[in-house]
């Protein structure tokens, strides 16, 4: 079964770490708490709800030169 943002709805995922909520990345490649903006990785199409797994995702892109 793929991760999709109704399998997280309907499972009530959240984040362990602040317990927000949490969506689909667009590129499907990991869950994003709202909250704390951490990145949850899927992989083999199994997210990782870890906490040391998961990364810190900026709002906005850092600008370069």
């Amino acid at each position: 079964m793929a991760v999709t943002q109704e399998f997280i709805e309907t499972f009530k995922v959240i984040c362990p770490a602040c317990k927000g909520k949490v969506v689909l990345k667009e590129d499907g490649s990991g869950i994003k708490c709202l909250e704390c903006r951490r990145v949850y990785p899927v992989r083999n199409d199994i997210p990782a709800m870890i906490v040391e797994e998961a990364t810190i995702e900026d709002e906005e892109p850092q600008k370069t030169g």
